[in-house]
């Protein structure tokens, strides 16, 4: 019994030590890596990768691996041959996923087609091309309800146009007839509009171009994605 307590005692021990080997060790490879990489580079973690000797390294909210001595920073993606995922891919999805529940509806302009139990958002710029785009393919949606967060991004104008869409009679019907049928806002800009409050989430949540679309999982496409994906995206949530 007692040479039995020992040998689970020693393998536990055993145990921990490599544990507190392996916590300084990426401790080591981000201390190096960030002084090589500069401060510009906000280095958020460093842990073991599916490959032996190879870490992950998330800068930011990019997906970077390195060697144990923190000579080469490695772009790319790794894929598990046996059942073909991309496992940097699914690091980068996740880490560019939202909670749902942290968007305000009230400081969105709202669509609802149909009975309205799908829902995705979209954060736009009044003068992006490509927003425009997907907002003309948004309409072959249908029992869906979008939120159209304005984030003047583009240019002085982009501001203008999004306080005019906001404090007009009907802001979704401007927001639309600019966007798809091209009939510029008019009238007053001076009301109480929510875009501060869209740009700050738009920096906290790493948004930097438009259009993006959020669906109820937290996931994210980036630009004007096909409305074959993104109907194909709003079919495998349950709403």
């Amino acid at each position: 019994m007692n040479k039995l307590f020992f040998t689970v005692a020693f393998v536990s021990l055993l145990a921990l030590s490599i544990g507190t080997i392996h916590a300084q060790s990426e401790q080591q490879i981000r201390s190096d890596l960030q002084k090589k990489l500069g401060s510009n580079a906000k280095i958020k973690s460093v842990s073991p990768s599916p490959i032996a000797g190879v870490y992950e390294v998330l800068v930011g909210n990019e997906v970077f691996y390195t060697d144990t001595n923190s000579k080469y920073l490695i772009q790319g993606d790794i894929i598990e041959i046996a059942t073909g995922k991309n496992l940097t891919e699914q690091k980068q999805a996740d880490l560019n996923r939202i909670k749902w529940s942290e968007l305000n509806p009230a400081n969105a302009l709202k669509a609802v087609r149909g009975n309205g139990s799908r829902q995705l958002a979209v954060f736009s710029d009044p003068n992006c091309g490509y927003c425009k785009r997907l907002d003309k393919s948004l309409q072959q949606l249908d029992n869906v309800t979008i939120y159209t967060y304005l984030i003047p991004i583009l240019s002085p104008d982009s501001a203008q146009k999004s306080k005019q869409i906001w404090c007009s009679a009907d802001p979704q019907k401007t927001y639309i007839d600019w966007m798809i049928n091209g009939i510029a806002p008019s009238g007053k800009s001076d009301c109480t509009t929510p875009l501060d409050k869209n740009m700050a989430f738009a920096k906290t949540y790493g948004i930097t171009g438009t259009p993006t679309i959020f669906f109820t999982d937290g996931s994210r496409f980036p630009g004007a994605a096909q409305i074959t994906d993104i109907e194909k995206k709003l079919s495998s949530l349950k709403q």
